[in-house]
């Protein structure tokens, strides 16, 4: 449909709705003859009325403020700085964000549009236009939060500076797409996925179910039988550590069958991966704290500011409203019995034989277990502690009967 100021005259249009006024045309024909809608229709008469003389249908664009040298200079330097990540071939950042540059620009007192980025972009050189991507019909296959947390981990070096990598580890609520954790750690561990789903649990409550992949963090995959050796425990036989807690809290658990059926996680990592390795590489971050702070202030961003593609919404805000409205499957977290403390459930377990001596071995240090027949089942509950300790608490006949610390150097290897 063509625009209005097109068609038709200023005399022409008032002509119309004049005959409209003094009864000589119905709505339905002049609104025909304009080829408007009903809402526009009456917009105009309105302004028709206010000012018979003088209205206009002349179209007035406005015009945006110019941008003032200093300005110009600060997005063509930042537009070098980009440059400059791009072609480092140590960084896995191979395009332009001309999002991040603008939330740049604004941290610093300066409100640019994109537009005007790219515009000054394409003059310094610095524009590659976005490669075509195979279509893909998104959607929240959820309809509640906590009906599926995706849950995943990505090793990688988060900073140029930085001596080592970093593991991130993220829950994202499906149904919200909000990101209920999300933390650096110095290595992958159990513990580290236990300490992360407690976070998730005590705040939030027990979900449905995890939708997680097959690291061995999380199932016990087997091989298939060699010439050389035939297996006794086939897959799923035996539960890591972290299932154990799922299992404890009934908690179900779904295992992706790919890398690219987890892609509703995937696509939050890719996105914190390009913010926190820029920001890393343009700040000249090199210490974990400091990675921390990007972090939490890309996830802050993330969940309160920024709106989902999919859903169409900012994800704490949804994840707030179905909350509100009921709209949720969280179950409320209870001490599953007969434990009284969260130390029994986010823990590392492990089973022990009294010997004849009512001691048990462990770590390599023997340990007598005061309260229990000898050559019977205990079963231990280990916490690492940030004291360089681990808190082992003795469980028998569903009762604690013993705790006791050992140095956590005395573990490594044991329980990763």
């Amino acid at each position: 449909m063509a625009q209005l100021h097109k068609k038709f005259s200023d005399e022409q249009v008032k002509a119309i709705l004049k005959n409209y006024l003094d009864g000589l045309m119905t709505r339905e024909h002049a609104q025909d003859l304009l080829g408007i809608s009903k809402s526009r229709f009456f917009a105009l008469l309105g302004n028709y009325r206010k000012d018979p003389v003088g209205m206009s249908i002349a179209y007035q664009r406005k015009s945006s403020e110019r941008i003032g040298v200093e300005v110009d200079q600060l997005i063509r330097q930042e537009l070098g700085r980009e440059r400059a990540l791009i072609e480092n071939k140590d960084l896995p950042i191979t395009s332009y964000n001309y999002t991040a540059l603008r939330d740049r620009l604004q941290q610093k007192g300066f409100r640019v549009s994109l537009p005007t980025i790219i515009k000054r972009a394409k003059e310094e050189g610095c524009y590659r236009p976005r490669r075509k991507q195979k279509v893909h019909d998104r959607e929240v296959i959820t309809s509640a939060i906590g009906e599926m947390i995706q849950h995943d981990a990505s090793l990688h070096k988060w900073s140029p500076y930085a001596a080592e990598k970093w593991v991130l580890i993220t829950s994202l609520d499906d149904y919200s797409r909000k990101l209920l954790f999300a933390e650096f750690f110095p290595a992958e561990s159990s513990w580290a996925h236990i300490q992360a789903a407690q976070e998730v649990v005590v705040k939030n409550g027990l979900p449905v179910r995890y939708y997680v992949d097959n690291l061995r963090v999380f199932r016990f995959v087997q091989n298939r039988d060699s010439v050389w050796r035939n297996h006794v425990l086939q897959t799923d036989d035996a539960d890591p550590q972290w299932r154990q807690v799922m299992r404890s809290l009934k908690i179900d658990v779904t295992y992706a069958l790919s890398p690219q059926a987890k892609g509703k996680i995937e696509r939050p990592f890719r996105w914190l991966q390009d913010r926190i390795v820029r920001t890393c590489a343009l700040e000249g971050i090199s210490s974990f704290e400091d990675a921390r702070l990007v972090l939490q202030a890309e996830v802050e961003r993330y969940n309160n500011r920024q709106v989902h593609s999919t859903t169409g919404e900012i994800p704490a805000m949804r994840f707030d409203r179905a909350k509100a409205t009921g709209n949720t499957l969280f179950r409320p977290f209870v001490l599953p019995k007969p434990f009284t403390s969260l130390k029994d459930v986010f823990c590392l377990r492990a089973t022990r034989t009294l010997n004849g001596y009512r001691k048990i071995s462990l770590a390599g240090v023997q340990i007598e277990i005061p309260k229990v027949p000898i050559r019977e089942d205990v079963e231990l509950h280990m916490i690492p502690l940030e004291s360089n300790l681990i808190e082992v608490r003795v469980w028998f006949e569903n009762k604690m009967v013993h705790s006791f610390t050992l140095p956590a150097a005395k573990f490594r290897g044991v329980h990763c």
